[in-house]
């Protein structure tokens, strides 16, 4: 009750669940997100040239930075500014991770699935400009290693920049038929299997892909506890047992600091339909990643809550996660994304990317067998 003014709904509401488990440790702010200067220059250039277009389904004149360091405009505009902040903020040029999904039952019980994740961001690459993006953000693609039941498969995203212009594009290989085909398409509300779906498509990084089917509100800038600085949860001597338990991360591993983050909100279209009614985003001032997301109801009920646990990549430089939580605040259960600690060579980046070539739909089939 003391610190109230600082906790968002969804952390009062882990603590009204798991009153006698769940706790926070709060340290001092260090404010550690960095960028390169060339990143850096290019965000400056995107402060006067950069705007929104269709109606914030998308952006222009903006490449290699942040895009609208100085949020302007309505309430409406100043929010989408910030999501597109969050969907193209700096996390490297090309990365390399290995690392295991959970999901967690009531009684704590849980089976990794773990993956390799290869990721271009397109938008980032020293040598590109707007003009040549040809509407994709980045490339995506992930080999699956384990359990063994699962181990061959892969998938690969072309995250398109419209997506209401253009859909983004996904293609599977399936390791029974060895064959390559087009996917249906990932978006929204589509449940993903792998988190028990206790995550849809679209809470993936916290929030990805069309901004169409909401009314979007800049709430402000205020100061919240949010989750950072946390290296402890992937050192490579911590153990998944030790850091998953019934309800929640084991709070000995989670870091918490005060800082300022920008409030957005989004509320569902009456034309359209999603499991989420509302959202509400708490978006890093510094690093424009967004640190919590509180997700409510067709019943206006806080549902879900989703947790970007961050820290500083020193070899980046920059704040990104290093894993992402979502909690079913109803159902008891929750999943982890991203966890590395058990991993062999868990994160690798890269500045020499490599070419598109790489992640065409013709090369998935040879590259995960």
């Amino acid at each position: 009750e003391t610190y109230a003014g600082k906790l968002t709904p969804g952390q009062s509401a882990m603590f009204n669940t798991y009153p006698d488990t769940f706790r926070m440790d709060v340290y001092p702010s260090h404010r550690s997100h960095s960028m390169p200067d060339w990143v850096l220059e290019n965000t400056k250039k995107n402060a006067v040239t950069a705007s929104l277009t269709d109606g914030g389904l998308g952006f222009k004149n903006a490449y290699g930075g942040i895009p609208f360091p100085i949020l302007h405009g309505n309430s409406s505009e100043k929010a989408l500014q910030a999501i597109w902040n969050h969907m193209t903020r700096w996390r490297g040029i090309y990365v390399v991770k290995n690392a295991a999904e959970v999901s967690v039952h009531r009684t704590g019980a849980f089976e990794p699935i773990t993956k390799q994740y290869e990721i271009l961001f397109n938008f980032h690459r020293p040598d590109g400009s707007f003009d040549e993006l040809e509407n994709i953000l980045f490339y995506f693609l992930s080999f699956n290693k384990a359990p063994a039941r699962l181990a061959g498969g892969a998938l690969l995203v072309h995250e398109t920049l419209n997506q209401v212009k253009e859909e983004r594009q996904v293609w599977d290989y399936n390791k029974g038929q060895r064959r390559v085909r087009r996917a249906p398409n990932l978006a929204y509300d589509s449940p993903i299997a792998s988190s028990d779906n206790t995550r849809t498509a679209d809470d993936t990084d916290m929030f990805n892909g069309a901004t169409d089917r909401y009314e979007w509100e800049y709430i402000g800038l205020e100061e919240y506890f949010i989750p950072y600085n946390n290296y402890r949860i992937d050192q490579q001597d911590v153990k998944y047992k030790d850091l998953v338990m019934p309800g929640h991360l084991n709070p000995d591993y989670v870091r918490w600091e005060l800082h300022r983050v920008h409030v957005v909100k989004a509320k569902l279209k009456d034309k359209f339909r999603h499991i989420y009614e509302e959202r509400v985003f708490y978006i890093d001032e510094d690093s424009w990643g967004i640190a919590l997301v509180d997700k409510y109801n067709d019943e206006g009920e806080l549902w879900r809550v989703g947790t970007a646990l961050t820290k500083n990549f020193y070899e980046l430089p920059g704040v990104w996660a290093a894993i992402n939580v979502y909690h079913d605040l109803q159902a008891k259960r929750y999943s982890v994304n991203g966890l590395s600690s058990e991993e062999r060579q868990s994160v690798l980046f890269d500045d020499e990317a490599p070419n598109a070539r790489h992640f065409k739909p013709q090369s998935l089939r040879r590259r995960a067998r």
